[in-house]
């Protein structure tokens, strides 16, 4: 009966590994890093590679180890500055990102929060004004 469980192992271990380029290949982008930088571009890149991980794929957030707020609905993300701070210079549990973004990336997923997940705020964030906040 071992041989048999031992058998049974190895071939589940061959299909698991059999699987895993296929899987690979469907699995999300990672992103790259570039003389200290992300190189991921577009808002929507930047969001589902860095926030979605704490605030969720569809921005309502989430609690249970720690709380990471919703974005969905915020209207504190009316005024551009407050989220460009938060993204630039972090608070409380939130990580700082200006040191791996670059002032357009930062711009782009600013915006992109701004705009979806039940923001209506259209005015886009430029890199000039991401710039004048570091």
């Amino acid at each position: 009966m071992g041989v048999r469980r031992l058998g049974l192992a190895a071939l589940c271990s061959a299909a698991l590994l059999a699987a895993l380029p296929a899987w690979a290949q469907t699995a999300a982008p990672q992103p790259m890093v570039r003389n200290g930088m992300l190189t991921m571009q577009g808002g929507e890149a930047v969001y589902n590679n860095l926030c979605a991980a704490c605030h969720m794929r569809d921005a309502k957030g989430a609690a249970g180890a720690g709380v990471y707020p919703a974005l969905a609905g915020d209207r504190r993300l009316a005024a551009a500055a407050y989220p460009i701070r938060l993204v630039i210079h972090g608070q409380k549990g939130m990580p700082a990102f200006g040191s791996l973004l670059a002032n357009d990336q930062i711009a782009a997923v600013v915006t992109y929060v701004r705009t979806h997940f039940a923001n209506a705020y259209a005015a886009p964030v430029t890199a000039a004004e991401v710039q004048a906040m570091r």
